[in-house]
């Protein structure tokens, strides 16, 4: 009798070891993409505040939100002066006053929330200001089209996943903001006429969060 109890808790056993072992490969498999989910999901460290927590996430959205306006609105009112048709200078304009408003915005955010924001645009952007300023004619107008609309593709994904993950109602706010205005200057850059479109879903196939890439310039018409 003993016997016979021994050897059946042994075949519970290799039982419930087998069943261990194949639960990942028949059950997780349908949920492969859950580490993504959750990884999107995971707000990283949190810092309590009135608006609700604050992550890593949210605040590195706060201060791109502001690095963007530092460098485009540089970008829109070069546009403006430059002007080589009415709808680049239509899209300059929107830069400059889209980001004019978000820019106060954007201020008052980081000062609820205690972060420092940056006073003036990174290396690189200051890299494609550089390029814009040298440009011109048909080069200008194929660069500041296609660099301003991949960069404002790459803001508007980032956007949406803090958007929907956020718990803090200031980020929320912002993030709501910012992506309407993102979304008229997308619109207003693929209206210059100059977009291409093609490069454009290429990239952001091979890597959504990559950099801009400078297109060749076209012939002169």
């Amino acid at each position: 009798m003993r016997r016979s109890f021994v050897s059946l808790f042994m075949v519970l056993a290799i039982g419930g070891t087998i069943g261990s072992l194949a639960y990942p490969v028949f059950y997780s498999y349908p949920h492969r993409f859950d580490a993504v989910k959750a990884a999107i999901a995971d707000p990283g460290p949190l810092v309590s505040t009135p608006w609700g927590p604050l992550s890593a996430a949210d605040r590195d959205l706060v201060v791109q939100v502001e690095l963007d306006g530092l460098w485009e609105t540089s970008a829109g009112r070069q546009a403006v002066e430059k002007a080589p048709t009415k709808e680049i200078k239509d899209a300059g304009g929107q830069l400059v006053t889209g980001h004019t408003d978000l820019d106060k915005r954007v201020r008052t955010v980081a000062k609820d929330l205690a972060i420092t924001l940056p006073t003036q645009p990174t290396s690189e952007q200051q890299g494609w200001l550089a390029q814009l300023t040298a440009a011109q004619d048909g080069e200008y107008r194929q660069l500041f089209a296609n660099l301003l609309r991949e960069e404002h593709g790459r803001i508007f994904q980032q956007l949406a996943q803090v958007r929907s993950s956020t718990r803090n109602t200031l980020v929320r706010d912002l993030a709501t903001v910012t992506n309407r205005t993102e979304l008229a200057h997308i619109s207003a850059l693929e209206k210059t006429g100059y977009v291409d479109f093609d490069a454009v879903a290429r990239n952001a196939t091979a890597s959504p969060a990559s950099t801009p890439t400078v297109l060749p310039a076209p012939s002169a018409p």
